[in-house]
């Protein structure tokens, strides 16, 4: 059972989600505006926030950098817009995943399970991973903290978001092995299947804040068709 809160300005479909989640034992609050919303984020402990992007008062893609400002609670963009572009936008921006209308239920648990199951640990880190979860993972310059979920590079705490960190961990804790992207997709996202985009924004994102651009890698390198692998760069071996 997750507490939820929808952001969703169609009564209809905000009711609809309301009745389903909550006969899935969900517990469920709801507003219809990005400014409700993040006073409902402020002041109350939510699980998961699935938020539509077509609100009255403020575009949802500013309602997520807003939240993103005040909270690390995952954030499941419903969205009617299937533009690639903007859906990338999106995931930059700190979403955990999104789900374009229309979508079942059943899809939209589907994806609650597997955030909330990153969100409680159910990531990196883990029994029968490469690492004991009090490990410090260190690879050149870089040192990871699953317990603590730290990152520092050359002494200086990284600031990454919880899919950042645990993309970051689970490659700390395979140095210089070469990861398979649906090992990625499975570890890290928790899923089956996925769009490689995903993993290609997440990389882009964490690459920047390591200093480094796909062009001219330090840490992190992709082997285009089979995976990605983070090693130290020469000045550290």
């Amino acid at each position: 059972m997750a507490s939820v809160l929808v952001v969703e300005d169609d009564q209809f479909v905000r009711s609809a989600l309301i009745r389903q989640l909550t006969e899935a034992s969900h517990t469920v609050r709801s507003v219809g505006t990005a400014l409700e919303a993040l006073r409902e984020v402020a002041q109350i402990g939510f699980d998961v926030v699935i938020l539509d992007l077509g609100l009255p008062d403020l575009d949802g893609a500013e309602a997520l950098k807003m939240l993103r400002g005040i909270t690390d609670v995952p954030v499941i963009v419903a969205t009617a817009r299937d533009d690639e572009g903007e859906i990338v936008r999106l995931l930059n921006d700190g979403a955990d995943d999104y789900l374009v209308k229309p979508f079942s239920v059943a899809h939209l648990s589907a994806r609650m399970t597997a955030v909330l199951r990153r969100a409680r640990g159910g990531g990196p880190g883990e029994p029968g991973g490469a690492a004991a979860p009090s490990a410090v993972l260190r690879v050149g310059g870089l040192a990871v903290d699953p317990l603590r979920r730290q990152a520092q590079l050359d002494g200086v705490t990284l600031d990454l978001t919880r899919r950042e960190f645990d993309l970051l961990a689970y490659l700390a804790g395979r140095p210089g092995v070469v990861v398979p992207r649906r090992e990625l997709l499975a570890e890290v996202w928790r899923q089956a299947y996925g769009d490689d985009q995903t993993i290609d924004v997440h990389l882009s994102w964490l690459r920047r804040k390591l200093g480094e651009t796909a062009a001219r890698p330090r840490y992190l390198h992709t082997l285009r068709g089979v995976g990605v692998k983070l090693e130290p760069p020469a000045e550290h071996t």
